[in-house]
């Protein structure tokens, strides 16, 4: 299901970031204030997400080269509560609208790079499920949303290159209805996919340029 770029606009309006969006036109990012996204990656993001958005922990998600919006719209989820973490919420409860989107444009910007699947086999049953489906047990295919590359668009997020442990705890995040801030047709493709599928999909991801 596709989301257009106005009705994306009207649901982010009412939180100032609308005008970000709008500023921007296809394939350009907007203005914004760089050094305060660095000072405030440097202080609260680097931690957890490396300063740079490339995480190495098995945690925390890959920030780098996520679309603008969409990390801009999971900090103002966090932050109004939409998006349940209490660590999150606590990161974004202060910041404006305006840093929200100059951080979103600040990650853009970083490189990311695939890392190579530790199991062939598993990641060739990911690879499977993201282009393919599973038409038994009635899973949609994960490139009919994110890509054949999982780049994303601009209203969903990228998955090439992300942690696989983050990727499959979305996952099921998703399947006992504990992530409710995004398109619920999330909850249908999760609650459908089993174990091995899950760890299968999340390990071919991860090896995405």
């Amino acid at each position: 299901m596709k989301i257009s770029t106005s009705t994306l606009a009207r649901c982010v309006a009412g939180l100032g970031l609308s005008l970000g969006l709008a500023a921007a036109g296809a394939g350009e990012l907007p203005k914004v204030d760089l050094a305060r996204a660095a000072e405030i990656s440097a202080a609260r993001c680097g931690l957890c997400h490396g300063v740079d958005g490339d995480s190495s922990s098995p945690l925390y998600p890959r920030l780098a080269s996520q679309h603008h919006q969409y990390i801009a719209k999971q900090l103002a989820d966090f932050k109004a509560g939409r998006r349940k973490s209490d660590t999150m919420a606590s990161m974004a409860t202060d910041l404006t609208p305006e840093e929200m989107l100059a951080l979103g444009v600040y990650f853009e910007q970083k490189p990311t790079k695939p890392r190579p699947a530790r199991d062939v086999e598993l990641a060739g049953v990911g690879r499977y499920i993201f282009h393919r489906g599973n038409e038994s047990s009635g899973v949609a295919a994960c490139a009919g949303c994110h890509g054949e590359a999982g780049h994303g668009t601009d209203q969903l997020p990228r998955l090439a290159g992300q942690v696989p442990r983050y990727i499959e705890d979305q996952l099921r995040s998703f399947n006992k209805r504990e992530r409710t801030n995004d398109n619920a047709i999330m909850h249908s493709i999760a609650s459908k996919l089993t174990e091995l599928e899950i760890k299968g999909v999340a390990m071919y991801i991860s090896s995405l340029e």
